[in-house]
């Protein structure tokens, strides 16, 4: 079995997307609009450019995700995306990247499990949990 998280924006997935994959310098596996899809006749032309669907890798693990309607769009809450590295340099780099336009909650410092932990939201409302292996 494999758990593969899928975020749903709101209609900010695209951006989002690039984002990650600089942030965790990867690459876009598939990216689809509505208007790029089979369906693309039945879509409401202001949907045209919102993402359908769109997955990358991160490490060894799928990241999915859609564009959904405004009224059906929920901030996400009650989770995080927890990313657990062994390099100390590394979590930092990619911590100050997701915290670029976004909000941290807990600020990157030792603790009594960790050498490095820390919690942000990012600009597109996606909070995220960064830890680094002891």
């Amino acid at each position: 079995m494999l758990l593969a998280p899928y975020l749903t924006f709101n209609g900010d997935c695209a951006e989002a997307f690039r984002f990650y994959a600089e942030v965790f310098d990867s690459k876009i596996d598939f990216l689809q609009t509505h208007g790029e899809s089979p369906i693309a006749d039945e879509v409401p032309s202001e949907w045209s450019d919102a993402v359908i669907h769109a997955q990358m890798k991160i490490g060894d693990q799928n990241l999915m995700a859609s564009d959904v309607p405004g009224d059906r769009y929920d901030r996400p809450a009650g989770f995080s995306i927890s990313l657990h590295f062994d390099d100390i340099s590394r979590a930092r780099q990619v911590f100050d990247n997701l915290a670029k336009g976004g909000a941290i909650t807990m600020e990157l410092e030792k603790t009594f499990w960790s050498p490095l932990f820390g919690m942000l939201v990012d600009r597109f409302g996606v909070p995220w949990t960064i830890n680094c292996k002891p």
